[in-house]
């Protein structure tokens, strides 16, 4: 009997996180990683270290895969279509994954699916971003339309006289600038997607960021109103139909009350997603393992909620360097808790791991919230709050 053979692009932790239902699948999992240290190499038995913007290296790893698949969007679109061209199957295919590799190309799609978009146009220099900001209101949301993420790639530009402090980044490619949306929250919409087009959709979450980072993910998104949710799930599944997206793929959101959908796309993500990290004890299917089903073309897992509730919170590198010192007073505190740590150093603020919370018999909202938050802040710490403000 002959099982696949999954190549990850990238050694980060979402590449981590696919291994242990790689190994109850049966399916073997191979990485080609950043450097010998990266979070998957510890995880996954055959990681390969190489340059994702190498073609050699692409095509040397992708020798003897079943599927190509990523940890990450970075890797050059051309060096994509070179692999498809040689008969690699790459999942999901270039032709999708350029609408999360570049923001410019995302929202012309979006606008052409006549899905809920904020304002926005492509701007080459300062006196084009100020005319953007004079039509459409300051302040406004300047990005690079390549590599940005967790906040990284993103300026704030108050007024006009302010615009010229971004001239450093005009330097003879587009940048993307988009109105300053007035949200109440951030929600996400994750769906998958198998090439046979058979597609699910998780409950839409709410996602709180703090600093442009994913801090806590509350699903499903509390008081959202059904009709909203719906349109949010719908829209996301549109679009993974639209542009032919197979795996995972998360849809961040704004919440705006009083627009005509209720909502406006943020950003798409064409991988497994910090946003959905609570299935994997929260869903019947987690993240994870659905992505493996998807770009294998499988059926897909139910994606209903284990429990009525879920929170995720991310562990964010604090004053506790040695995360494992604080396992033993993270488990006595919050039994209920699950922990989830990506075997990274710690550095203030770095994601190095999240833990998950579901609702047991008679808990309330903030009971969930609190054991998430508790056993987060003990590893990150090493002391426990609770007894401090006791």
């Amino acid at each position: 009997m002959t099982f696949p053979v999954i190549g990850v692009v990238g050694g980060g932790q979402l590449a981590r996180m696919m291994a242990p239902p790689a190994v109850e699948l049966g399916f073997e999992l191979r990485v080609l990683a950043e450097g010998p240290d990266v979070s998957a190499v510890a995880a996954v038995a055959h990681s390969a270290v190489g340059n994702y913007t190498d073609l050699e290296d692409l095509t040397a790893f992708a020798k003897g895969v079943d599927v190509l698949t990523f940890d990450h969007e970075h890797v050059p679109e051309r060096h994509l279509r070179a692999l498809v061209d040689s008969g690699i199957n790459v999942q999901p295919h270039p032709d999708a994954l350029r609408h999360a590799q570049d923001k410019l190309v995302m929202r012309a799609a979006v606008d052409r699916l006549g899905l809920p978009n904020p304002r926005w146009k492509a701007v080459s220099s300062v006196e084009e971003l100020r005319k953007f900001g004079d039509e459409t209101g300051w302040p406004v949301v300047l990005k690079t339309p390549r590599g940005g993420y967790d906040g990284k790639g993103v300026r704030i530009i108050n007024s006009y006289d302010d615009a010229a402090q971004a001239a450093d980044w005009f330097t003879g490619s587009e940048l993307l600038a988009e109105e300053k949306v007035p949200f109440t929250r951030e929600l996400s919409a994750l769906v998958a997607r198998s090439p046979r087009g058979e597609a699910r959709a998780w409950p839409v979450v709410h996602s709180i960021q703090v600093n442009g980072v994913c801090d806590e993910v509350i699903a499903p998104a509390q008081d959202l109103p059904a009709v909203l949710a719906r349109a949010a799930a719908e829209a996301a599944l549109r679009i993974a139909d639209e542009l032919g997206v197979t795996g995972v793929m998360a849809v961040e959101m704004f919440e705006v009350p009083g627009s005509s959908a209720g909502f406006l796309i943020n950003e798409l993500a064409m991988r497994p997603h910090n946003s959905g990290h609570w299935t994997m004890d929260g869903a019947v299917t987690g993240q994870f393992e659905q992505h493996l089903r998807a770009v294998l073309d499988l059926p897909l897992g139910d994606t209903s909620l284990a429990s009525g509730v879920v929170v995720m919170k991310n562990i964010l590198g604090g004053d506790n360097a040695e995360l494992y010192s604080a396992y033993p007073m993270a488990l006595q505190a919050e039994p209920a808790a699950k922990i989830h740590t990506y075997g990274k150093s710690v550095r203030p603020g770095r994601k190095i791991g999240h833990v998950n919370a579901i609702a047991l018999p008679g808990d309330t909202m903030a009971q969930v919230r609190e054991r998430a938050e508790r056993a987060a802040a003990i590893l990150r710490d090493g002391r426990d709050p609770r007894k401090e403000t006791s």
